[in-house]
């Protein structure tokens, strides 16, 4: 089976082969490769020990040498991966206890599902196969290594990589292996907050439709387990039950974002977690979710910090929830927009817009058209993006050093002066400019 690798990684294993040391190309690549799916990286497994790659290779980096893994640096400047065979000796829940091994049959019967326990050989061409990963590929199921139990019991963030394979793959998750998935969900807060964000993050990233891996979170239980906000979410409906529950609406907005804005899927995901807490009952005896937007930009802070997320990430999804319904009337006028951008910010501007253009998809199932008003308020506001308008203190024409050679004594009324002039030219953009706005001060100054 051709299989149509780098010429670095035939180079590299050539060389280990030459050498004496048996080596194959395994992991991600080859299964994606035999799918006929774009490959990410090459991963190289080897007879060869650490010390003797490095032996090999004169350019290497010791990236998990303890563990059996150098990188080596191909001649096209990519970084391979060469990882000697291994076998666990004792398997414990987050951590195993392996030893190096010497056949890569052995290193096969340690991974964790069928379609992940394929080895191709760079030289000959082999497709090595122990686990009939390939027949459960073809057949799409997704199926453990040997005992399901005993594979989740080893790694518990293998229930997480489960549920995103079988999405992004589209498998179905055999029986015995779901079940066992299921009665290992109670154990995933075992794993750091660092494990569980990535899990999530390569769904909203590397996923086009992550509504099939995150509604497998909620089968399982594994939403309730590590994301009780979101699990809430599930049943509650609005609009008097002709839209869909907000749990779906998330997965449907999530799926009408591309997954190179990742950020902005998780905003979405996140956007009705305010909503549980915010129902109470309206006139006509209906829901009503008056301020959820305040308290889901809360809610999904606290998500964020507990996945330990960046400030800066922790920030931006918690703006957008909060303001995902503060966009300005149809008949304001362009100065209104201005202000508008101004109190929001204009960094947010944009994928302010993209979240609610999938959050209008997703109220008819995904389908359809944003509303005529949303796309021309979208217009609008492009429009006056696009005119580069002064929009914060930093785009006057003006500064402290003008104010100072006007003579006016520095300290906080500097502040309130410029704060007064963003006001005249959020107004009015054509005042921006030095004479006019030092004319202005005069005029203040001597009131």
């Amino acid at each position: 089976m051709e299989l149509h690798p780098p010429q670095a990684v035939r180079e590299i294993a050539r060389r280990l082969e030459d050498a004496g040391f048996e080596t194959w190309a395994v992991g991600g690549a080859v299964r994606d490769a035999v799918l006929g799916l774009p490959v990410g990286d090459w991963d190289l497994t080897s007879r060869a020990r650490p010390e003797e790659v490095r032996r090999l290779f004169r350019r290497t980096v010791p990236i998990g040498v303890e563990h059996g893994t150098v990188g080596v640096l191909g001649r096209d400047g990519v970084l391979y991966e060469v990882t000697t065979f291994r076998r666990d000796v004792e398997t414990f829940g987050r951590h195993a206890v392996v030893a190096f091994a010497d056949t890569v049959d052995e290193d096969l019967s340690r991974r964790d599902f069928t379609c992940n326990a394929l080895a191709w050989h760079p030289l000959t061409g082999e497709l090595r196969d122990p686990f009939e990963g390939l027949r459960d590929l073809r057949a799409g199921i997704l199926r453990t290594v040997g005992r399901p139990e005993e594979r989740f019991a080893e790694d518990y963030l293998r229930v997480l990589r489960a549920l995103r394979f079988a999405g992004h793959f589209e498998l179905a998750i055999e029986p015995a292996t779901w079940r066992a998935l299921v009665e290992a969900t109670p154990m995933l807060p075992r794993l750091s907050a660092e494990r569980i964000r990535e899990e999530l993050w390569k769904i909203l990233s590397k996923t086009r439709r992550a509504s099939a891996s995150l509604s497998l979170y909620a089968a399982s239980g594994a939403l309730a387990v590590l994301y009780p906000e979101l699990d809430a979410t599930i049943g509650v409906v609005r609009g008097g039950g002709v839209r869909p529950d907000a749990w779906t609406e998330s997965l449907l907005a999530v799926d009408a974002l591309p997954p190179t804005r990742p950020l902005l899927r998780m905003a979405a995901l996140l956007h009705a977690v305010g909503m549980p807490a915010a129902r109470s009952r309206d006139l006509r005896g209906g829901w009503r979710y008056t301020g959820h937007e305040v308290l889901g930009g809360r809610a999904a802070a606290k998500v964020m910090r507990r996945l330990k997320a960046s400030n800066a990430d922790i920030e931006r999804v918690a703006r957008l929830v909060t303001h995902q319904s503060d966009i300005f009337p149809p008949d304001a006028p362009d100065a209104g927009i201005r202000r508008w951008i101004h109190d929001l910010g204009a960094d947010l501007i944009y994928d302010l817009f993209r979240l609610r253009f999938a959050l209008a998809r997703a109220e008819v199932d995904g389908a359809g058209e944003p509303p005529r008003d949303l796309i021309e308020r979208w217009r609008r506001a492009h429009a006056v993006m696009l005119s580069h308008p002064p929009l914060a203190v930093r785009d006057l024409a003006v500064g402290g050093d003008d104010l100072k050679a006007l003579g006016i004594p520095p300290g906080p009324r500097y502040g309130e002066i410029l704060r007064g002039l963003l006001e005249r030219v959020l107004e009015n953009p054509e005042l921006n400019t030095r004479d006019a706005l030092l004319a202005l001060v005069a005029e203040e100054v001597q009131r």
